[in-house]
């Protein structure tokens, strides 16, 4: 289990005395996490992350996965789509196999706790089949700007019934939600095995596992296969770029299990880049290995982000950690972790003329790579790494409780 004091030379003896003193009134406090998946997204990478340096700093942190059946990711991720903008069909069938599900969860999921964190829509309706004894708080990672308002005021019904919302962005709460609201920004964990220093030895021996070359300059996209990462486009800008400089594209993003639509889109990628694939300009991955992440991260000219919607995008934040130049779209949590030339470049998400001149001016200026990797990180120390992240959870539970 990962301790707090392995953090010091990194976050220096402040910000672990800090932490240490915000969690000494909720010694023992029981704090239950609930989302939808175990692996793939930043959210399970934050949870395997901070729930065990809740506990080691004295706060009693579990974690538990809702189960579902496969038509119910199906709906969760048309829901998700919506939230985002999407137009849906919202049947009743599909709201009854929404709450049903949940209903069926909550019949041996024992909750045992004095407060309770629900992370994003799929188990949101759970708190109608408990007898409250605790706090609850509804946690969003999701981009809740412009939702879809059959869905939206669907969803509120289940929202109005928690004690506090937890959003990324200040932008994403919403004015018809009457509650106590927290910001709190995801951050990374730096000594995690997708962020940790590795060695070029492992970083060579990595890439040559999964078939990457390194003979050229690597642009590299790390995300799920999700039409809101605009994989698509990626390919389009990286032939921009190509036709100038020449690279090679790494698109890299894993299956999640509560992502049905993943390997829908991932074929169509794969046929859309058939051509380049062919000549090994463009490589598609989707294993779950948070080395090889690191290796490519670490090892691309030119880390790219161009999402059509972002909730906060972790990816980005890996990247200035790293020390990368970073090309992204200037949507959701992007621009709160990007000064635009200044820790890298934001565009528009629909200009992808402007996204590939941004990424041939990085690769055709060194200097200028390096000046953005190293402010890109010293803003990730100072703002984005999970202690802060750490921080802030103890300061809203201590607002609750203290």
């Amino acid at each position: 289990m990962r301790a707090i004091d392995e953090y010091r030379t990194i976050v220096g003896d402040k910000v672990i005395s800090e932490i240490v003193k915000m969690a000494k009134n909720l010694y023992g406090l029981r704090v239950l996490h609930i989302n939808s998946t175990y692996y793939g997204g930043g959210v399970a990478e934050m949870l395997y992350s901070l729930i065990p340096l809740m506990n080691d700093v004295g706060v009693s942190v579990d974690w538990r996965i809702l189960r579902g059946t496969p038509e119910f990711f199906t709906i969760t991720k048309k829901f998700h789509n919506a939230i985002q903008g999407d137009p849906i069909n919202l049947s009743d069938i599909k709201k009854t196999i929404y709450t049903r599900n949940n209903q069926d969860f909550a019949s041996y999921c024992q909750i045992d706790a004095d407060c309770v964190i629900v992370h994003d829509p799929q188990p949101l309706p759970l708190i109608r089949f408990y007898k409250r004894k605790q706090p609850w708080i509804w946690r969003c990672h999701v981009d809740l700007s412009r939702p879809n308002p059959q869905l939206w005021d669907y969803l509120k019904g289940f929202i109005l019934r928690y004690d506090r919302v937890i959003v990324s962005d200040s932008r994403y709460m919403k004015d018809d939600l009457p509650m106590e609201y927290s910001v709190i920004h995801p951050a990374i964990d730096p000594l995690s095995p997708k962020n940790k220093e590795i060695s070029k030895d492992l970083i060579g021996r990595t890439l040559k596992k999964h078939g990457v070359p390194t003979d050229k300059p690597i642009l590299t996209q790390i995300s799920r296969f999700d039409k809101w990462k605009d994989p698509a486009n990626v390919i389009e800008m990286f032939k921009l770029v190509k036709a100038k400089i020449d690279c090679r594209l790494v698109l890299c993003g894993s299956m999640a299990a509560d992502d049905p639509e993943g390997i829908l889109i991932y074929q169509k990628i794969l046929q859309r880049a058939n051509s380049h694939i062919a000549k090994n300009d463009v490589i598609l991955l989707t294993v779950e290995d948070n080395i090889l992440v690191n290796a490519l991260q670490r090892i691309s000219s030119v880390v790219i982000q161009k999402s059509i919607r972002e909730g906060f995008g972790l990816t980005v934040t890996e990247a200035l950690w790293k020390e990368k130049p970073v090309v992204a779209s200037n949507v959701g949590g992007i621009p709160l972790q990007m000064v635009d030339g200044e820790t890298g470049y934001l565009i528009d998400p629909t200009d992808i003329k402007t996204g590939a001149a941004r990424i041939i001016s990085i690769l055709e200026n060194p200097t200028e790579a390096k000046r953005l990797g190293s402010n890109g990180k010293e803003m990730v120390l100072q703002k984005f790494l999970i202690t802060r992240h750490l921080y802030d959870d103890l300061k809203m539970l201590n607002d609750i409780f203290g």
